[in-house]
């Protein structure tokens, strides 16, 4: 059984694929490399380049090997549509011709849960009209990463969107086919959203087919959850934090993996504010050194 480790690119920042605070994609895909990865994902369509070839030298040329990519868009609007099937359709076509394989579906940050993220009894809930809107904009999406694309199509719970908390989460897979929805599994914004995710993890192993590993700092988990912090501040009081100083169980996660035979791509993901003092190189060497620590190779 192989367990490949591979980071991406909001582990230096990048959120969105215009941000002029974005560092360049070459000292990305360098640093990555030189902190001992094989492996990254696409990050926002947009950010690295979109001509395979002018990519696929660059890949090649760190030892890097594209793992997937994210569509993270607002799925919750419905005036969006055509931005989220824009994102849809350029990131699969970047995947495939880079023979990735893991597309990764996010609802965007919405004003609207944004001030409650991590408060799942406070959080604004849709209606059943809307509802049932989001969740066939979601499968759809889903239908042309798999159906078009020949992609594995997973959901990704996120802190401040409309698919964050865990009930949210297993009404969709209770709703959307398997065969074209399986999960991308953040390991921290679960525990954000205030859930164990190593439960969920036994729960439901037999449907994640990839898995973001992020960790949640417990103090400040606790300060902004008391204080009623929105998720921007939270991110800027450093809540995603390195791998092992926060408060998910990653020998407790490794085992899961082991025991039901997992194998593929564990992505690190340390969000991070890029206007912070940070040092991404140095966090994601340490992240890497961390998990190697704990038997990940």
């Amino acid at each position: 059984m192989t367990i490949r480790i591979g980071n991406a690119p909001c582990s230096w920042g990048v959120e969105f694929a215009n941000d002029p605070r974005n560092p360049g994609w070459q000292t990305v895909l360098k640093e990555c490399a030189e902190a001992g990865y094989k492996g990254i994902e696409l990050g926002p369509v947009g950010f690295m380049p979109e001509d395979p070839e002018e990519l696929a030298e660059a890949l090649d040329q760190h030892g890097l090997e594209l793992i997937g990519g994210v569509v993270f868009r607002a799925f919750h609007d419905p005036a969006q549509w055509d931005d989220v099937l824009d994102g849809t359709h350029r990131t699969c076509r970047a995947l495939v011709a880079h023979g990735a394989q893991h597309l990764v579906l996010i609802d965007s940050i919405s004003p609207r849960r944004a001030p409650t993220a991590g408060r799942a009894d406070e959080a604004e809930q849709m209606d059943k009209a809307e509802w049932t809107a989001f969740r066939d904009r979601l499968a759809e999406a889903a239908r042309i990463g798999t159906g078009e694309y020949g992609l594995t199509v997973g959901i990704h719970a996120h802190a401040a969107g409309f698919m964050d908390f865990e009930p949210e989460l297993e009404r969709l897979l209770e709703e959307v086919d398997e065969k074209i929805l399986k999960i991308c599994f953040d390991t921290g914004h679960h525990s954000y959203a205030g859930f164990d995710p190593v439960a969920f993890m036994k729960r439901h192993m037999d449907r994640i087919s990839y898995m973001h590993f992020k960790d949640i700092e417990p103090k400040v988990k606790a300060d902004v959850i008391a204080s009623r912090t929105g998720f921007y501040d939270a991110c800027g009081k450093g809540i995603f934090c390195k791998l092992g100083l926060g408060d998910v169980d990653f020998p407790a996660v490794r085992q899961v993996l082991l025991d039901h035979g997992f194998e593929g791509w564990c992505t690190v993901e340390q969000d991070i504010d890029p206007t912070l003092d940070v040092t991404p190189m140095a966090d994601n060497r340490c992240n890497r050194e961390y998990l190697e620590s704990i038997g990940f190779k």
